[in-house]
Formats: structure tokens, C-alpha cells, sequence
């Protein structure tokens, strides 16, 4: 923790008191929440970003859409447009967000919305001619006004939020007691071969209730990069030059896996809008070689550099053990 971060201690106990009376005054429902009749689950997290919420979004789209009509909302950060969105062939990252136009690129037979407000967002969903049958709320954790079916609250293995302080001094958006909220908690992002002794101390650590369940993920990465056009095995490119390029919350884990001796490495804010001069540095550094990002940056440089020098990493989100479980707890609450 830096010295500026212990400075401003005294603002964090007041950011945690406002955030305490906020939660108490939903909690006793002095403040209305809503509910709704179709399936809602929150994908979400105590702390600011980086915990891997997309991953597990997808990793419930490729769970539940083969047998339910799913739609996610998502607030559509950053994105150029506003209100209610529903994804169209018109849809563009600049109008839904860099996330939410990577679900829609990917799983065409999912709704994917956006709207800050999730409540109208849900409203607005159910009012369509073929109305979704679950919606996967992304990132909503702390968006008390709707009263979610089933809540999933994400940490990652390097901070978890038993471990973090509120903000401005650490990364919190509510106290930790707001883990109680949780049906079941994810520890991403760890080792996959993340011992069972570690895994039985973090469960001490985190204190869960009877009835919350735990489970450890880590990242899964493709054995391919791909272009507009063409896929290339990842072993072929391990000892390519290469440019790494990311604008998300955390990006030491996607650099650290690709990066290689003499590999350029460029880090830009979580979201990042990349700008003319931005991508006229890019491909000045770059010259020739090739051009890895992440995913969620790729859906936004896309059309920006050569189809050809552009290439991305996916990802996906696995379990160390006990998916069968995991997948089981969905399954029961939705149908």
C-alpha cells in the first residue's frame, strides 16, 4: 500500500459508512429492490475490477444457452450511446461497450443488452417479442435496486477482498460483510495446480456460511491466436517478435503467459479508448511483427491495424475441481 493510499484512510471509514447505511436501508427495505419472475444471476465482485468477470459470464452462456434463451445486461462501460441497447447487426463496441460486444460477437444466439439501469434493462428485456428464459447480469453486485435470484461474487487469488481495504485506501466498492450477499464465491485466477492444503486456507480465511459455496478457477488459454481472417498455433509464435497489448484491469497474468526475450509489452488503462495517436504509436513500435491483445482489446483495435498483424488471445474460465458441482447449483436454481 503507497503512502498517498494510508493518507487517505480517513476516507475510506467514510466511504464504508456511506456504503453500511446504504446496504442497511436495502437490507430493511427502506429502499425498494425489485424482483422479477425469470431467472436473474449477478456476476459481480467486491473490489474494482480485474477478477474475471467476462470469463465467467461466458463460461455461463456456454453452460445454459445450449438449453435456455439467455440475454446478459451489462452497464456497457465507456460505450458512446445511452439508455436501453439491445445488440443489432448495427451493434459496434462504441455502442454497447468493449465486453458486452465481445459476448454478442461470440454468441449470436444470446441477447445481449446494455443499460446502466439494470431494472428498466431487465423491463425492457422481458418486453421483447422473444423474451429471454435467464439474464445473466454483468458486474450488477452492487446494484441493489434489482434483487437478483442468485449472486456470484468473484475474487482473485493474488487479493482476495478478505485481504483488501475500502476505497481510496484499497480497492473495495463495499465492506466485506457484503460477501454475505453471495450464493457462491469464485476465487479466479489461481494456479491450476493450486494445492488443496492452499485451498483449505483460504477457505478459513474467507469465513464463508453454511450455505455458500466455494470454488477455485484459474484461466484457461487458447492453444491458438486469432486474426479477422486466420488462427495460428500459440507454440508457432513463442519465438516470434512480438507487441503485447492490453487495456484491462490486471494484465501481468496475459503478459507474463506470451511474453518472450525482446517482446514489447504496452499497458493501457482497464477500457481503454484508443485513440488515432495511440494506434499511430502502436504501429510505429510494432513495425512488422506481430500484434497480440487481449480479447476485450481486440473488439476495439479491430479495423485500427492490418488484419493480417492483428491477432488475439481468448481465454476461458476453468475450474480446478468441482465444476460438476458448480454447473449443478445453476442448473437447480434456474430450472
Amino acid at each position: 500500500m503507497n503512502v498517498l493510499r494510508k493518507i487517505l484512510f480517513p476516507f475510506s471509514i467514510l466511504y464504508g459508512i456511506v456504503t453500511a447505511i446504504r446496504n442497511y436501508l436495502f437490507d430493511t427495505e427502506v429502499l425498494k429492490s425489485y424482483s422479477f419472475a425469470v431467472p436473474t444471476i449477478v456476476v459481480g465482485n467486491l473490489s474494482v475490477g480485474g477478477t474475471g468477470k467476462s470469463p465467467q459470464i461466458e463460461y455461463l452462456i456456454r453452460l445454459l444457452s445450449p438449453h435456455y434463451r439467455v440475454a446478459t445486461l451489462s452497464r456497457g462501460y465507456k460505450r458512446k450511446s445511452e439508455g436501453f441497447v439491445l445488440a443489432d447487426a448495427n451493434a459496434t463496441a462504441a455502442t454497447l461497450g468493449d465486453e458486452p460486444y465481445q459476448f454478442f460477437s461470440k454468441f449470436k444466439s444470446v441477447q445481449v443488452a446494455v443499460d446502466a439501469n439494470r431494472k428498466n434493462g431487465i423491463e425492457k428485456l422481458l418486453e421483447q417479442k422473444t423474451k429471454p428464459n435467464i439474464i445473466l447480469l454483468d458486474d450488477a453486485y452492487q446494484h441493489r435496486r434489482v434483487r437478483a435470484g442468485l449472486y456470484i461474487l468473484l475474487t482473485t487469488y493474488n487479493d482476495l477482498y478478505c485481504d483488501d481495504y475500502m476505497l481510496p485506501t484499497g480497492n473495495l466498492r463495499e465492506s466485506r460483510s457484503g460477501a454475505n450477499r453471495a450464493k457462491i464465491v469464485i476465487v479466479t485466477k489461481c494456479p491450476k495446480d493450486l494445492a488443496i492444503t492452499e485451498q483449505v486456507k483460504i477457505r478459513a480465511k474467507l469465513n464463508l456460511g453454511e450455505n455458500q459455496e466455494l470454488y477455485f478457477s484459474y484461466i484457461n488459454y487458447d492453444s491458438f491466436v486469432f486474426s479477422e481472417n486466420s488462427s495460428i498455433s500459440r507454440e508457432l509464435i513463442i519465438g516470434e517478435p512480438k507487441v503485447l497489448i492490453a487495456g484491462i484491469a490486471r494484465p501481468d497474468s496475459f503478459f507474463n503467459f506470451l511474453k518472450q526475450k525482446g517482446d514489447l509489452c504496452l499497458s493501457f488503462p482497464d477500457h481503454h479508448d484508443f485513440t488515432n495517436s495511440d494506434i499511430e504509436a502502436i504501429k510505429l513500435k510494432a513495425g512488422n511483427k506481430m500484434v497480440i491483445t487481449t480479447e476485450k482489446d481486440y473488439v476495439r483495435l479491430k479495423g485500427s491495424l492490418p488484419a493480417e498483424q492483428l491477432f488475439y488471445l481468448p481465454i476461458q474460465s476453468s475450474f480446478i475441481s468441482e465444476g460438476a458441482k458448480f454447473n449443478k447449483t445453476i442448473y437447480e436454481y434456474v430450472g
